[in-house]
């Protein structure tokens, strides 16, 4: 291999960094995970922020990756196959479930969101495309690693709630069951007063090639905590809709 520069390196590090999950990160932060200087950190990230990659919170301070990486990253994800014929389909799942709806799949160890439909309300809310979700804490990645044909597994079991499955065995007892039943959930264990749910998007082989899924309040989707049923035959449908499609 040839040579390579560090600084772009150190910025690609940033912005998987930021992609990594929903919230925003601190100058701080970013220099602890990376193991760099505040003073070079504040170069690179005012350099993506001129560029329009990163953008910084004027209220907090913290950076989160800016609309023009989306867009990049959109342009490609137009043309993916499953992103193209699930998009009708996300739409009525949230108007429907009145809930937001979530599709991704497996990347890189992680849960890759390639379309995102709001919650129909008023509610503030933001888009989550091109993010990244983990795949033991995530009813997408629940889902997807469960019917993983090749089998890669999870990553780092990171607690990030106080109900996220943290022991193999545990996880692996329930990546069973949601093989059997052909839907994931997830109670808590990503964001403190969030359930999910999810299902398997096959292709024409039968191969899970991505996932779909809602995300909700906790009193809405499991309340007195029971999850309610009528939500998991709102995302197989949209499942079974979108896999369809795909085998036409």
């Amino acid at each position: 291999m040839g040579e390579t520069i560090q600084s772009v390196e150190r910025a690609a590090a940033i912005l998987r960094l930021l992609a990594s999950g929903p919230r925003q990160l601190g100058v701080a932060e970013l220099a602890r995970a990376m193991g760099l200087p505040k003073g070079t950190l504040h170069g690179i990230l005012r350099t993506l922020v001129h560029v329009g990659f990163v953008e910084q919170d004027a209220a907090t301070g913290k950076y989160r990756l800016g609309a023009t990486l989306l867009h990049l990253g959109s342009s490609y994800l137009d043309v993916n196959e499953l992103r193209t014929r699930s998009i009708n389909w996300a739409d009525a799942l949230a108007g429907r479930s009145r809930e937001s709806a979530w599709i991704g799949t497996l990347h890189e160890g992680h849960v890759l969101v390639i379309h995102h439909v709001f919650r129909p309300d008023d509610s503030m809310q933001t888009l989550q495309v091109g993010t990244y979700l983990p795949t033991h804490a995530s009813a997408l990645g629940k889902v997807l690693l469960a019917h993983d044909p090749y089998g890669e597994g999870a990553g780092p079991l990171e607690p990030l709630t106080k109900r996220t499955i943290t022991d193999p065995a545990a996880l692996e007892r329930e990546l069973d069951q949601v093989s059997a039943r052909g839907w994931a959930a997830e109670m808590e264990e990503l964001t403190e007063g969030e359930v999910a749910i999810a299902a398997p998007i096959k292709d024409s082989r039968g191969l899970a090639v991505g996932a779909i899924g809602i995300r909700g309040a906790v009193e809405r989707l499991a309340p007195e905590g029971n999850l309610n049923m009528e939500f998991v035959s709102y995302v197989r449908d949209a499942a079974r809709a979108i896999t369809r499609d795909l085998a036409r």
